[in-house]
């Protein structure tokens, strides 16, 4: 996936079993994080920067869901934990990371292992890709996305 490419659509669900697509977002900005793991440091550094700065997100027009591969249970879990005021898509046939183009191999002290490569694609009224944060900051993602 690169900047310019229409969006791949997709449907799933959220953390509340509720159906949720690309198509819904259809004339709004949105912003897509796809991160590795539920309740993990990184990724609850990251989504706990997102929760605490959703105003001026919204402010700024952006609309924006997580996805990972975990489950539905998981991610209400994770959501109630943070009180994440977003949705967490469950994508656990890793059909949506495989479509984006991130799930990859990694490597983790000498063992190598598919996984989610963390990566927000912002995509725009019309679903094309405007810009790809390869490099997540966890700390400072919403700076990341808004800059």
């Amino acid at each position: 996936m690169k900047t310019g490419d229409k969006a791949p659509s997709f449907i799933s669900t959220d953390q509340d079993g509720k159906e949720i697509s690309l198509e819904e977002f259809r004339g709004k900005k949105l912003a897509i994080y796809f991160y590795p793991k539920d309740d993990t440091p990184g990724c609850t550094e990251q989504a706990c920067n997102l929760s605490d700065n959703y105003d001026a997100l919204k402010k700024a027009g952006y609309e924006l869901i997580g996805i990972s591969v975990d489950d539905e249970k998981s991610h209400r879990k994770f959501a109630d934990k943070f009180n994440l005021p977003f949705r967490l898509v469950a994508d656990v046939d890793k059909k949506i990371v495989e479509d984006y183009g991130v799930w990859v191999e990694k490597n983790m002290y000498g063992k190598t292992y598919m996984g989610t490569a963390r990566k927000t694609f912002i995509i725009d009224e019309n679903g094309v890709i405007s810009n790809i944060i390869e490099k997540v900051n966890t700390k400072e993602h919403t700076a990341q996305i808004l800059g």
